[in-house]
C-alpha cells in the first residue's frame, strides 16, 4: 500500500517543551484519515510540519516521496486549510481566485468557479465580510482548486455552527468521491470524524496513541463486562485499554485479535468514540503517573 505521509520519530520542541515527540506514523493514499485528540496534543503541529512551515527537532517525515515544501512542485501536491480558515479579509472573493490561479500551475478555475456559483457567494464581496461557514467554504473552494494529492485540514469546522459544519464537510465528501485525493482531517470533535473519516489516528500526550482502518480497529476491540477480576488475570493477547471496577463487577476495554472464549464475559461491541476516549484517558494516566511508579512498571 503506498503512503502519502510517513514519520519516524517524528518530534518538536520549543523550549523545553515538546508539542510533538516519538511520532511515527503512516497515512495511506485514498483514504479520509481522523487526526483526533485533545487540544496540546500535537495535531496543528504536525500538520505544519508536513506543509513545511515547521521543521522538525527530531526524527523524518516523508510527504509525497519527498521533504515537506522542498520544492514549488511538490508544494503545488499539497491543499492545506489552516485552524482559522484563513482568507484575506480586504480582497474580494474574485481577487482569491485569480490569486489562486496566478500561485498554482495546476489550477483548475472551472472548478473554483462553479463552487462559488453552487455557494451562491457573490464575487465582489470581500472575504472580511463573509461568514464564518462561507469563509470556511472559501479556503477549501482553494485548497481543493490546486487539485491536490494530499489535502491537510486543521480544525476546519470548529468554529462553525452545526448547519456550516454539516455543509462543509458534505462538500468535502462529494469531492472525495470525484477525485483521488487522500484527505487528513484534523479534529478533537469525534461525531465529525465518524460521519466522515475511514482511518483514525488518535495523538494524545504528543505521541500516537493508536492508528488504522477504522473497520479494522473496532473490530478488534471488545468491551467486557462481569464478576471482579485482576486485569492481571487475563489472557495475555487481552490487551487492557481501560478498565473500571465495583465490589463485585469489573468491566474491561480490550484489543485482542483473538475469540473471546470465556463464558463468564458479557461482550459488547465499541464505538470509535469509545476508542477515542478510552486511548486518550489512558494516555493522560500515563503522563501523570508518579515517576516512581513508571519505574517499578518498566
Amino acid at each position: 500500500m503506498t503512503n502519502v505521509l510517513k514519520t519516524n520519530e517524528l518530534g518538536k520542541q520549543y523550549g523545553h517543551k515538546w508539542a510533538l515527540r516519538h511520532c511515527t506514523l503512516s497515512i495511506p493514499k485514498s483514504k479520509v484519515v481522523g487526526l483526533v485528540g485533545p487540544n496540546g496534543a500535537g495535531k496543528t503541529t504536525l500538520l505544519q510540519l508536513a506543509v513545511g512551515l515547521l521543521s522538525p527537532t527530531t526524527g523524518t517525515i516523508d510527504v509525497l516521496g519527498g521533504r515537506p515544501a522542498e520544492n514549488p512542485s511538490q508544494l503545488g501536491r499539497i491543499g492545506f486549510v489552516a485552524q482559522d480558515t484563513p482568507t484575506y479579509a480586504r480582497l474580494s472573493i474574485v481577487k482569491h481566485l485569480q490569486m489562486g490561479a496566478w500561485l498554482n500551475p495546476n489550477w483548475d478555475s472551472k472548478f473554483a468557479d462553479q463552487r462559488i456559483d453552487d455557494l451562491g457567494l457573490d464575487r465582489r464581496q470581500r472575504a472580511g465580510s463573509l461568514s464564518g461557514g462561507q469563509r470556511a467554504q472559501l479556503a477549501l473552494t482553494l485548497a481543493l482548486a490546486k487539485r491536490p494529492e494530499l489535502l491537510l485540514l486543521d480544525e476546519p469546522v470548529a468554529s462553525l455552527d452545526p448547519l456550516a459544519s454539516r455543509e462543509f464537510l458534505q462538500t468535502l465528501m462529494e469531492v472525495v468521491e470525484e477525485r483521488d485525493v487522500t484527505v487528513v482531517l484534523s479534529s478533537h470533535l469525534v461525531a465529525d470524524l465518524e460521519r466522515v473519516c475511514d482511518y483514525l489516528i488518535v495523538l494524545a500526550a504528543s505521541k500516537v496513541q493508536l492508528s488504522g482502518d477504522v473497520e479494522n480497529l473496532l473490530e478488534s476491540h471488545w468491551r467486557i463486562s462481569g464478576p471482579r477480576r485482576d486485569a492481571r488475570d487475563l489472557p495475555s493477547n487481552q490487551h487492557v485499554i481501560e478498565e473500571s471496577h465495583t465490589d463485585k463487577q469489573s468491566t474491561f476495554l480490550i484489543r485482542t485479535t483473538q475469540p473471546i472464549h470465556d463464558p463468564a464475559w458479557k461482550i459488547a461491541a465499541v464505538t470509535v468514540d469509545d476508542l477515542v476516549l478510552a486511548y486518550m484517558k489512558n494516555a493522560r494516566d500515563v503522563e501523570h503517573q508518579p515517576l516512581s511508579t513508571l519505574r517499578e512498571v518498566s
